[in-house]
């Protein structure tokens, strides 16, 4: 009989007093309130559990020879797609690209609503009029070198459509998607296309060229859930003088690991720009250039969910807790209430 003693005196847990075991009106609402905050703290609990987090690794990126797709969107209000000319060049200085692209450009009236489309199939001009030298400047190095057919009457036809173009309020939206080459480069959008004196007969001058433009998406790669893009919804609009307009853009490689093991490869990158304002004997015409590079550094960005032991853990540290508590709360109303109740009569007897 000792032996069962000892064991009942290791009893965790004994019976409760026989007043916690009455049933009171304060008890009942504490019950209530114990129940409504429990929960509420599951349902916290297993969203917290259900919600996936990422890890971010970063590591040297060892990738080779691959491609960079650049996904462009964006809106120039004041010049014509006639005259729009999208151009890339890697670090070599050759202007080629020799993969496919998919670029179109869409004819926009005043109001911004699409009047006409193009698909650009090759974007690379093969016989430029105009020059780039190491800055990408646009220079008319060939002015000197005149044809007898340079005022044709296709040009004459060009220069007049053009000019009605822009009388009519015309712009552009240029999108798609130009594949380049992995390795340090840029793109720049602008009247580059066109001959040099053709550009002369239709701007008279390149202070009017006007450059203004809208980036509605700007991306190295497919988005992944949480990646931002610093260039998405900005715009550029000049209001006076014309100029050249630089964004250099330092792009990361980036890998997404899904919950599922799905890899996703893509880049995100950070930018600093400025403008350059045209001056009156400047040679170079006005342009929108994206000059990039790759950093060397890779990251991996992997999605992650609690494990459920502690999912577990936090839901009985958290249920217990306000058990506990609610507990002591009904005991401490009790003894309050008890007591009250039974000093009312003696202060009737005196």
């Amino acid at each position: 009989m000792g032996r069962f003693q000892a064991l009942r005196n290791f009893n965790a847990f004994p019976h409760a007093e026989d007043h916690l075991l009455q049933k009171t009106f304060s008890g009942a609402i504490v019950s209530i309130v114990g129940f409504v905050i429990m929960a509420t703290l599951f349902v916290h609990e297993l969203q917290y559990y259900l919600t996936t987090y990422t890890v971010h690794q970063m590591s040297v990126d060892l990738k080779r020879g691959e491609i960079l797709p650049i996904h462009i969107n964006m809106t120039f209000p004041a010049l014509p797609c006639d005259v729009v000319s999208v151009d890339a060049i890697d670090m070599s200085g050759k202007h080629e690209v020799d993969l496919d692209t998919n670029i179109w450009k869409l004819r926009l009236n005043n109001e911004g609503r699409i009047i006409g489309t193009e698909y650009l199939s090759d974007l690379v001009e093969k016989e430029h009029s105009h020059k780039h030298d190491g800055h990408d400047e646009h220079h008319d190095d060939l002015a000197e070198k005149k044809h007898d057919n340079l005022f044709n009457e296709d040009a004459e036809k060009m220069i007049k459509k053009v000019k009605q173009a822009m009388e009519d309020g015309e712009g552009c939206r240029v999108y798609g998607v130009l594949d380049v080459q992995r390795v340090a480069g840029n793109f720049h959008i602008s009247v580059h296309g066109l001959n040099i004196f053709v550009a002369q007969q239709i701007f008279e001058g390149s202070n009017h060229v006007n450059v203004s433009h809208m980036i509605h998406d700007l991306s190295f790669g497919p988005k992944y859930p949480g990646i931002h893009n610093p260039l998405d919804d900005t715009s550029r609009i000049l209001r006076e003088a014309s100029g050249t307009f630089k964004y250099y853009i330092k792009v990361v490689p980036t890998e997404y690991r899904y919950l599922s093991k799905e890899v996703l490869p893509t880049n995100q990158f950070s930018v600093n720009e400025y403008f350059v304002p045209m001056k009156p004997n400047d040679r170079s015409w006005p342009a929108v250039y994206f000059l990039y590079d790759l950093s060397p550094i890779t990251v991996t960005i992997k999605e992650e969910r609690r494990s459920f032991l502690h999912f577990l853990t936090r839901l009985c540290a958290v249920l217990g807790g306000t058990f506990a508590m609610t507990g002591m709360l009904d005991r401490w109303m009790y003894l309050i209430i008890e007591s009250i109740t039974k000093s009312k009569p003696t202060t009737m007897i005196r």
